[in-house]
């Protein structure tokens, strides 16, 4: 799944949800690898729909995924900040 083009990616991103199933929030996980930044936004902003407390923690046990979520906080215009930032949010 991941040598696969990075506009695949980002469908497949968006067509995931919160149906809580583990394989797509390791689908989810595993995309968060790719350097681009909009697919790593598109994931993000799915991911804020798994909100079950095994997946915050899974989140907040992988420090490189936030610390991602704040770098781009900084870079980000307003609608992706607000994204990004409703993510963190939502770990609480």
């Amino acid at each position: 799944m991941l040598n696969k083009p990075l506009y695949w990616k980002k469908k497949l991103a968006y067509c995931l949800d919160s149906t809580q199933h583990t394989q797509e929030f390791e689908i989810l996980l595993s995309l968060l690898s790719d350097e681009d930044s909009e697919l790593f936004e598109i994931c993000i902003d799915t991911l804020r729909s798994y909100t079950s407390t095994e997946h915050k923690q899974r989140i907040i046990n992988h420090p490189i995924i936030l610390d991602r979520v704040h770098n781009a906080i900084s870079g980000a215009g307003t609608a992706s900040q607000k994204i990004l930032e409703e993510f963190l949010k939502g770990l609480k």
